[in-house]
């Protein structure tokens, strides 16, 4: 697992997912560059969504950041709208 550090200057880079294909990748934070709608966060492969945003179906605001709990990655995410920063 990436250090606090290592994660708060993208020591590992990062990638801009700004379409409706389901990015694959680990990743330490989910950065919500404008207005998203998610349809899926993954953590292992399994869709763990509702764990991260209450209401589902209701765009996420500009500027929240998603960290995945427990020293977990993400393993994918995908968006019915909207853009984020993944950081790896």
């Amino acid at each position: 697992m990436s250090t606090v550090n290592e994660i708060l200057v993208a020591n590992q880079g990062t990638f801009i997912v700004n379409n409706t294909t389901e990015k694959t990748a680990l990743h330490d934070v989910i950065v919500v560059l404008e207005d998203t709608v998610f349809n899926a966060i993954k953590i292992g492969g399994v869709d763990v969504k509702s764990s991260y945003i209450a209401a589902t179906g209701t765009a996420v605001k500009a500027g929240a950041i998603i960290r995945p709990t427990d020293g977990q990655k993400f393993s994918g995410v995908k968006l019915t709208s909207g853009s984020v920063c993944l950081v790896l």
